[in-house]
């Protein structure tokens, strides 16, 4: 964490710099070090009797409201909490409790965030949960550009493998942001790009002068690669 910040911060100076992660990262030296070296963290809190004792009047308002409406409910309530033993202070804590058909489901997390930032539910639903559209984009590159290849016994193949999936994904980001714009695809994840523009069936004809590409008649999304490849070819090209 020190390198990483370190070098976050030699580049970018001024820029705020918040520590985000589940439960398993909820730890006193993370967030003792978080505290003295001015980064901001937000941890999952795994449960327990008096944290969820803390929340009862708000996990009884959400099944109140369950139970009136028939639709999911929620409550939130932002309060000070310190472990018994593994804590060396009392740290904020953003309690969510939620009723649904399932039954209760209560959540936790703990932040360095003040109040004056972020309300809890605001913290909670968009800062928090937000986590998850981070670990989908470690999906597409585990996934859709094989970055899980690490089964070599060397260290450096297993890092240029790496290198590989990273750059594919920046080769397609800038094709999402240059090309995709505007386009039913400008959002699409790096799997729907790769099966609907990049792997796709073609007869390749070389002679003396010149190679012909014809790709299929039948190819279903021929307009939006006509359009893809037209921005493509407008980019001017940088020495």
């Amino acid at each position: 964490m020190t390198r990483i910040v370190t070098q976050i911060r030699q580049r970018w100076p001024k820029v705020r710099i918040l520590v985000r992660g589940d439960s398993g990262f909820c730890r006193e030296d993370l967030m003792v070090w978080c505290e003295q070296n001015r980064v901001d963290y937000l941890f999952g809190l795994a449960k327990n009797s008096r944290l969820c004792e803390a929340l009862k009047l708000e996990r009884a308002l959400a099944k109140l409201i369950h139970d009136l409406k028939d639709l999911p409910a929620r409550a939130f309530r932002d309060f000070r909490y310190q472990t018994r033993q593994t804590w060396s202070r009392e740290r904020r804590v953003v309690g969510k409790a939620e009723s649904l058909d399932q039954g209760d489901n209560p959540r936790f997390v703990v932040t360095s965030l003040t109040r004056r930032q972020y309300r809890a539910q605001y913290l909670y639903e968009q800062r928090y949960c937000a986590r998850g559209e981070m670990e989908n984009r470690i999906k597409e590159q585990q996934r859709d550009l094989f970055a899980d290849r690490t089964s070599t016994h060397h260290l450096y193949a297993n890092q240029l493998r790496l290198y590989f999936a990273s750059f594919a994904y920046v080769l397609l980001q800038a094709l999402r942001r240059l090309a995709l714009r505007g386009t039913e695809m400008a959002h699409a994840q790096a799997g729907t790009i790769r099966q609907r523009l990049l792997k796709l069936g073609a007869r390749i004809t070389l002679s003396v002068r010149r190679i012909r590409v014809a790709l299929s008649d039948s190819y279903p999304w021929q307009a939006l690669f006509q359009q893809v490849l037209l921005r493509l070819q407008a980019l001017p090209l940088r020495e």
